[in-house]
């Protein structure tokens, strides 16, 4: 394995208004229902509710989520950074800015990155924001995003090496496995509703606090 660097990102739901106008348009009733007025009544009493739940699923879906926050720690030290942001683009561009600081490009190929879920999701949704934005991604992204997740030269997803390829397992589980703290008061569930509320440096302190949890159980997982 070649030198850890730990990334983890926190993601919202779609805020462009013309996806969400696509999104309404998929929204529809239950294939079992028939009759005008049983529509009628779901469209009025059930259709909002549903629509809004299309709409927050896209808060995993790279095609049209959108990253508020990356964390990580790219000198192993214990000591995360985070960018944040609602400008996605800027968001994007200033975390390029801070791989390029702190790394050269050649380290793509003597780089592994770690995280927790960051072969499915993490790495997969930022090259996806990159393309969408027009961003050309850093090579140590872009190298480790098209990495299999048993490739562990190039990325070492915690959840995979512990609970095998298909499985899962919470960060949170897993820090309890290991009698390490776990991720406290906040989850993944909750940060777009605190993003609304305006808390986006409660978001970035948490997305720290996930990197700094994935470094310790990473180090207990490679016997460090």
């Amino acid at each position: 394995m070649f030198k850890p660097i730990y990334i983890d990102i926190e993601t919202i739901p779609t805020q462009r208004a013309d996806v969400r106008e696509y999104i309404a348009t998929t929204v529809t009733h239950p294939g079992n229902i028939s009759k005008a007025e049983t529509i009628a009544k779901w469209n009025e009493e059930s259709r909002p509710a549903a629509f809004q739940e299309a709409v927050a699923k896209t808060g995993l879906d790279g095609a049209f989520g959108q990253i508020v926050c990356i964390g990580y720690d790219l000198l192993d030290d214990g000591a995360p950074g985070v960018v944040s942001g609602l400008d996605e683009a800027m968001l994007l561009t200033q975390f390029n800015t801070v791989l390029r600081n702190e790394l050269r490009e050649s380290d793509a190929f003597s780089t592994t990155i770690v995280g927790h879920n960051v072969a499915n999701f993490d790495l997969r949704f930022l090259l996806q924001r990159y393309m969408v934005n027009g961003i050309r991604p850093h090579p140590i992204i872009h190298r480790a995003a098209q990495a299999k997740p048993w490739e562990i030269e190039k990325i070492y997803d915690t959840m995979i090496q512990f609970a095998g390829v298909g499985k899962t397992i919470s960060l949170d589980k897993l820090c309890m496995a290991f009698s390490l703290p776990g991720k406290g008061d906040i989850d993944g569930s909750m940060v777009w509703p605190m993003v609304q509320l305006g808390k986006l440096n409660e978001v970035a302190e948490y997305c720290k606090s996930d990197v700094f949890k994935t470094r310790a159980v990473f180090k207990r997982m490679v016997f460090e």
